[in-house]
């Protein structure tokens, strides 16, 4: 019902810079929630960066002052903005949104299939 589709992912020295994509397509009626995850190898899934309905954002401490979180509702797209990017920020970063459908009252989780992010120092 709702498929995302992630893009900007890639290899990049510690200190440079990349912003990831995430577009939202289905029978989505509204976004309550759109965010990033990532997963290092050995590691379990944590959260990124969120964006509420409202606008609110939450960051993870590791990546407060460097990462950046955006949206355009119309596109039903959410961005990441990664600067001065670290090797310990390598690992693969979903998108996951919570959106209401068409038709069905309780909202929806969903995942992107995952992008690779790889820094080396």
């Amino acid at each position: 019902q709702v498929q995302l589709v992630e893009s900007g992912g890639g290899l990049v020295q510690a200190g440079g810079s990349l912003r990831l994509s995430c577009a939202a397509s289905g029978s989505i009626s509204s976004i309550n929630r759109m965010g990033w995850y990532r997963q290092a190898p050995g590691k379990q899934r944590e959260l990124v960066a969120a964006i509420t309905r409202s606008g609110s954002t939450n960051y993870a401490d590791s990546v407060k002052g460097r990462f950046t979180i955006s949206r355009d509702n119309a596109k039903k797209t959410v961005y990441l903005q990664m600067n001065s990017l670290k090797p310990e920020d390598t690992a693969v970063y979903y998108c996951n949104v919570e959106v209401f459908v068409r038709d069905i009252w309780n909202p929806t989780n969903s995942w992107g299939q995952g992008t690779q992010v790889t820094v080396s120092s």
